[in-house]
This record gives C-alpha cells, sequence and structure tokens, in this order.
C-alpha cells in the first residue's frame, strides 16, 4: 500500500501567537499520517515556550530551535531536507493554514498520477491578526498539466500564481529539484514551484480552499517588498536563475525567455500607468518602473504597454497647453 505520510515544516520566527492553529490544522488533516517539525528561527517572543508545549502534548511534532538567528531561506531549507524523509512535504508558514482534507486531497492526485512532483490549488487570501476566515469546502476536481507546459503557461503570465501554503510536494521530485535558492529572498517560492515542473507534471486541485493564507503587514513579502518595482526585480531575478541555470530543461529556451521578460516589462509598464494616476502622481516610481521595463526588455518600445504609457505621459501634458491657451 502506498504510504500517504505527509511531512509539514513550520519554520517559525516570532508568530507564536499563531503556532497553535497552524499546527492544529495539520495535525487534523484526516486519510494522511501527518509529522511536524517546527524550527523556531531564535524568535524572541514566546514562540519558543508555545512551540515546547505543543511538542510535548503531541509525539507527532518535532521541535528544533535555533541558538541564533539563521534567516528563512536556510531554515526552508533546513525543513525540506527533513521532510524529504518521508513520500510528500508541505512548507507552510504559521501564520497560514491548512484546510480540511487538503492533504487528503492531494495525495489522491499524486497516487493517480505518478508523474506529478507537485499539487496546489486555490488559498484563501485574507487579513490581520484574526481567526482563520470562512472557506470553500464543496466537492473537488483535479487536473494535471505537463509540467514544460505549466512553466510555458507562467512564462506567459510573467507573475506567480501561488502563494505556498497551498504547494504539496513529492519529495522524491524535490529531492532530485533541490531546494530554495538563498540568494532569492523574495522569489524563492516562485522559482522553486517554477523549477519543480522542469522535473514533474504539475496537479491541481480546484473547488475547495487547499490553505489559507494571511496577508498582513508584518509579512516578509509586505515589510521587506513592498512596492511594484521590489516586486517585479526579484520576479526577474528568479526567470534569470531559471534560464541560466536550468536551459536544457527548457524547449524553446531562447522563445521563452523572450517571453518572460516581455510579459514582466509589460506588467512593469503598466503598474507605471498606476503611479501616474495617484493624487498626486508617482512620477519618481512611475520612472523607475519604466526604467525597469527598458532594461529588462530589448524591443520594450514595441509593446503596446509602452505605447499606453507614452500616451498616459503626454496626454496631460497636451491638456495643460490647452488650459493655459484658454486663460
Amino acid at each position: 500500500m502506498i504510504s500517504r505520510t505527509v511531512r509539514v515544516v513550520l519554520p517559525n520566527y516570532n508568530y507564536a501567537r499563531f503556532l497553535p492553529i497552524c499546527v492544529r490544522t495539520a495535525l487534523e488533516q484526516e486519510g494522511v499520517d501527518v509529522q511536524v517539525l517546527i524550527i523556531d528561527d531564535a524568535s524572541n517572543d514566546d514562540s519558543q515556550r508555545v512551540a515546547t508545549e505543543l511538542a510535548n502534548n503531541d509525539n507527532r511534532i518535532e521541535l528544533r530551535c535555533h541558538p541564533a538567528n539563521r534567516g528563512h531561506l536556510k531554515t526552508f531549507n533546513e525543513g525540506l531536507d527533513w521532510a524529504i524523509g518521508a513520500p510528500y512535504a508541505v512548507l507552510i508558514s504559521p501564520d497560514d493554514a491548512l484546510t480540511p482534507g487538503s492533504l487528503q486531497r492531494a495525495c489522491e492526485v499524486f497516487e493517480a498520477n505518478p508523474s506529478v512532483g507537485f499539487v496546489y490549488g486555490d488559498a484563501k487570501i485574507f487579513g490581520g491578526e484574526g481567526p482563520l476566515p470562512d472557506i470553500n469546502s464543496g466537492p473537488a476536481q483535479s487536473r494535471v498539466w505537463r509540467g514544460l507546459d505549466w512553466f510555458a503557461t507562467r512564462c506567459h503570465h510573467g507573475s506567480n500564481c501561488i502563494c505556498s501554503p497551498e504547494v504539496v510536494m513529492r519529495s522524491s521530485v524535490l529531492s532530485q529539484a533541490g531546494g530554495f535558492r538563498e540568494d532569492l529572498p523574495h522569489s524563492g517560492d516562485f522559482e522553486l514551484w517554477m523549477r519543480l515542473a522542469l522535473y514533474g507534471d504539475v496537479g491541481y486541485i480546484e473547488g475547495p480552499h487547499q490553505a489559507c493564507y494571511r496577508d498582513h503587514d508584518l509579512g516578509m513579502h509586505r515589510r521587506d517588498f513592498n512596492t511594484a518595482l521590489a516586486d517585479f526585480t526579484e520576479v526577474r531575478k528568479a526567470f534569470d536563475v531559471l534560464f541560466e541555470n536550468h536551459g536544457g530543461r527548457i524547449p524553446n529556451f531562447e522563445g521563452l525567455n523572450n517571453v518572460a521578460k516581455r510579459k514582466l516589462s509589460g506588467r512593469a509598464l503598466m503598474a507605471a500607468c498606476k503611479e501616474l494616476d495617484r493624487d498626486p502622481p508617482n512620477t519618481a516610481a512611475a520612472a523607475a518602473l519604466q526604467e525597469f521595463a527598458v532594461a529588462t526588455c530589448g524591443d520594450v518600445r514595441e509593446l503596446p504597454e509602452w505605447r499606453v504609457l507614452i500616451a498616459r505621459k503626454i496626454l496631460p501634458a497636451l491638456d495643460n497647453v490647452r488650459s493655459k491657451r484658454n486663460s
């Protein structure tokens, strides 16, 4: 019989208030055998006491406490090294949560599709410090994409479609592809999902939410990468790493690389338009985004988004000229 053991890694830093809820959503999963590893990265809140109590009350929980802070990516990879000792692996931040039945649904996709390297679904995004939100819990349907097709689709979109806690990985594929790159502090998850798609197919669960993702001001993506330019810059780094290091696995390497850069540049140009639409306009941010687009895509001036931005910049100037003439 195929083992349904899932190892769930909770890398924690100062999230004592969220730990019990997240751990509970992992341990209450039905139809699977769950093992949990909490890695506390030298928190300075009450995390270690809370984590110790949780581990003492359930032998499925293992606790590691770092004497000094090692950073989130080193901690992530430490956890994934432990997780590949079981068939399936999950990495989840303690401020997020799994939904009922999510791991069983993922395991069913893996069992029916041995080529699948990871499975994901929709995450319920919610904000603040409050309780978990209401979720969709209806019947589930699944589909499988060929990994290379999923990779190409993400290039055409130029963006990440995964929050992170909704992903379950097949450990054998994770072991082959490797863990997080420590030079990608913001887009390392996106790069990992894309890289895993080069080593296996991708499963998707439609219908019920697979996880809850808490979007709050203390989250790292808001604290350290809270501008459009910062986000686009990190996504470009992820694409650069993928194409520079895994080109041999990517059919139509040059074509897809160009597609990704064009799309990312187009998104940056539209973000520049939004900056100009602010009251007052943020011309400095718009100029920086335009500069990013030029540096990213060699034929940026051929993009329709370029024409939109230029028109957006010219029209207000014309209006000012007309206003002065009429005054």
